[in-house]
């Protein structure tokens, strides 16, 4: 039976692809020929212009043409050898050097008197002059007209070993040559012609193999018209599938409505010892409009450190309360739980409301008893971890659910604890503030909310980077704050001195501090402490019978000291940029200034260098954000697979903003005409989103 060609056709339909290239191919996730068309070239190098070795710069790319004047293995010692060859032309001459070869096929290929030409970047060596490591080359020949590598625009991929860069272009040309016609057309005619798009079959081809006289520039920033249809057409498809969940949820699901602004919220606001801030009253607006709709509430809060969110969120869960319903907070950590409950459970107690915490640590019969209360509703609001989701757990009648610092769950435990009422409402909040690119791809189904507005009189903090050398300048600055009654975090990645990483351990910190500020009272917290133990601390340190707290990074979030002016950040180079600016929330919360001192040790990398840049330079969570993606890039911003974020093939949420935001328009535009994108003209479409989507089923569970 004739095969019948596919684009989901594995690799070894194409000619020169046998088994073990395959095994090689399947290390770049390349399996199949769609995987193959969409793995485009992250760089492209100009060989259409030929240049003389004299007109050759140290670091720039170039193009020479040339003879082989001599060639041969060059031993240099401890048995490392290299193959040179010598290459002439009549205004120089040029080494090109192998540090990985076949001598004979080498020998064979660079004889005396061969025509070559060879493409690479120069580098000077000061005792032989001119060289290039590892060129490409082809003979000199009439046959070069045809070749992929001379007198063109040449496409550069990432390639993995065993496997060279001509061999990949070899197998991406020949994809295209064979495949090329079944890249059928799927975005709607008038999509297309509004944005000026090239054929998907044309954007396809030109964006591996450009045309003669294209930018190189424009090319190497996916600046041209083939690389932004593609660009557009992956992430309008995610906009799809967010758009089609968010109309279908609306549609298909009948939530709770809710009374808002009823007798336990007028009582709990009686108990503030403060006034909202404006932002607070406005986002809280937006919440009970959403509460008091059938359709339930899918809400995301976005806000900076300290801005109100737990506020915010506390009234959410009091309203469903006060409907008769109960209420979950989920959070990432069991040391988070804690801290949320100590703060909800004074106002709980004084509105006669009972309030239980669900962590893992809960053993036996009080787990029982807890897991009891909850099933016949005599619990009100629930605190606790992941540990909410278990099977075990059964609410009476879950009305809302609060999920903080959602970028640590997988969105899977985000829709489980849905499931444990019938379409409750939810809110999510976010720690610390995702660059607008993020936020639109992961949360682009929700409605979102800004809290862009701090209470008042909270201080600047003052942000300063000191080295090893400079320990004593900055615990000075901590000494004297003690010394105005004030009080001080040190925070250490570690809880134990280890040899294979170069950290100093919190224990380590914790006697240095003892044995310099013996007047002073200092305690030491982690992980590894029981849950009384750490509740503890925790009171004695609100209490001010403690001044000094040495801790890992319990307290990267939760805690609300005002008395608390200096937060000291051992090694901080280590500390993601997120986490910095997380805990130097921790102070600036009362009215006096405030001091975060970064410690930092050498070696510093790159990237640990411009986190400590960043952190000096703004105080702003949302400009924080944008730098840290900046300089972590999307992928490794928020953890990729585990929150939900789409492994993009083609797109860089960094780059391609403004075209996101374009495919989201077109996306949302598209479902208010055609909400199932039934109509026929929409079914090449249909198709493209549920198999584009199969990727991301976990992600999206639209279709």
């Amino acid at each position: 039976m004739k095969h019948t060609p596919s684009l989901n056709d594995p690799m070894q339909f194409i000619k020169g692809v046998g088994p073990r290239k395959a095994i090689l191919l399947e290390k770049l996730h390349l399996t199949s020929i769609e995987d193959c068309l969409y793995f485009l070239p992250f760089r492209f190098e100009d060989r259409t212009q030929f240049k003389k070795i004299s007109q050759a710069v140290p670091g720039e790319y170039v193009t020479l043409t040339g003879e082989v004047l001599s060639s041969g293995t060059i031993f240099m010692g401890r048995r490392k050898r290299v193959f040179e060859a010598i290459i002439q032309d009549e205004t120089g001459i040029i080494r090109a050097k192998w540090f990985r070869f076949n001598e004979t096929y080498m020998k064979e290929k660079f004889q005396t008197g061969q025509k070559i030409i060879l493409s690479g970047k120069p580098t000077l060596n000061n005792r032989s002059g001119l060289e290039i490591i590892h060129p490409e080359t082809e003979q000199e020949s009439g046959e070069n007209v045809s070749s992929l590598e001379i007198g063109k625009i040449v496409p550069v991929y990432h390639v993995t070993d065993g496997l060279h860069l001509k061999s990949m272009r070899a197998i991406i040309k020949n994809v295209l040559d064979k495949y090329l016609p079944l890249a059928e057309e799927f975005l709607p005619d008038d999509l297309i012609q509004r944005h000026n798009f090239p054929s998907r079959s044309e954007a396809l081809a030109k964006s591996h193999f450009p045309e003669q006289g294209s930018c190189l520039k424009e090319l190497d920033a996916f600046k041209t018209p083939a690389q932004r249809r593609l660009v557009f057409e992956e992430l309008f498809l995610i906009q799809l599938g967010l758009a089609f969940r968010k109309n279908r949820a609306g549609e298909e699901r009948t939530g709770l409505v809710f009374k808002t602004r009823g007798e336990l919220i007028k009582r709990f606001v009686k108990l503030l010892p403060f006034t909202l801030t404006g932002a607070q009253k406005k986002v809280l607006g937006e919440i009970m409009e959403d509460l008091e709709k059938e359709k339930p509430m899918n809400r995301l809060i976005q806000g900076d450190v300290g801005s109100g969110k737990t506020i915010v969120a506390l009234t959410a869960l009091l309203t469903a309360v006060d409907n008769g319903t109960q209420s979950a907070l989920m959070v990432p950590t069991e040391i988070l739980a804690e801290q949320h409950y100590l703060n909800i459970r004074p106002f709980c107690e004084k509105l006669g409301l009972e309030l239980s915490l669900v962590t893992s640590s809960l053993k036996g019969k009080e787990r029982q008893k807890y897991f009891e209360d909850i099933r016949t509703g005599k619990t009100h609001i629930v605190v606790g971890t992941h540990s909410l989701i278990q099977k075990e757990i059964q609410f009476k009648k879950l009305g809302l659910a609060v999920i903080d610092e959602q970028h640590r769950f997988g969105v899977m435990q985000r829709e489980a604890i849905g499931k444990k009422g019938d379409h409750p409402h939810l809110l999510i909040m976010t720690a610390t503030p995702i660059p607008r690119s993020l936020a639109l791809t992961l949360y682009g189904d929700m409605d979102v909310s800004l809290l862009d507005e701090f209470p008042p009189g909270r201080q600047e903090i003052a942000t300063n980077l000191f080295f090893e050398n400079q320990r004593g300048k900055a615990y000075s600055i901590m000494e004297k704050q003690l010394q105005q009654g004030r009080q001080a975090f040190v925070v250490c990645p570690l809880i134990e001195e280890s040899e294979s990483i170069d950290l100093k351990a919190a224990v380590t910190v914790f006697d240095y501090i003892q044995e310099h500020f013996p007047n002073f009272t200092a305690c030491l917290i982690h992980g590894k402490l029981k849950k009384e133990e750490r509740q503890s601390i925790m009171s004695r340190f609100l209490k001010k019978e403690i001044q000094v707290l040495v801790s890992t990074t319990v307290i990267e979030v939760g805690i609300d000291v005002p008395n608390a002016t200096v937060m000291i950040i051992e090694h901080a180079e280590r500390f993601g940029l997120a986490q910095l600016h997380q805990l130097r929330g921790r102070v600036g919360r009362g009215n006096h200034a405030s001091h975060c001192l970064l410690m930092a040790y050498h070696p510093i990398s790159e990237e640990g260098q411009a986190r400590m840049k960043a952190m000096q330079n703004s105080g702003d969570g949302f400009v924080i954000a944008e730098e840290d993606l900046k300089i972590r890039g999307p992928g490794d911003f928020m953890g990729t697979r585990q929150s939900g974020v789409p492994l993009l093939k083609i797109a860089n949420l960094l780059r391609d903003i403004q075209v996101l935001e374009t495919a989201r328009k077109e996306a949302f535009h598209l479902i208010e005409s055609d909400p199932d994108i039934t109509d026929p003209k929409h079914q090449p479409l249909n198709k493209a989103l549920q198999r584009f989507l199969g990727n991301y089923m976990e992600l999206m569970e639209v279709i």
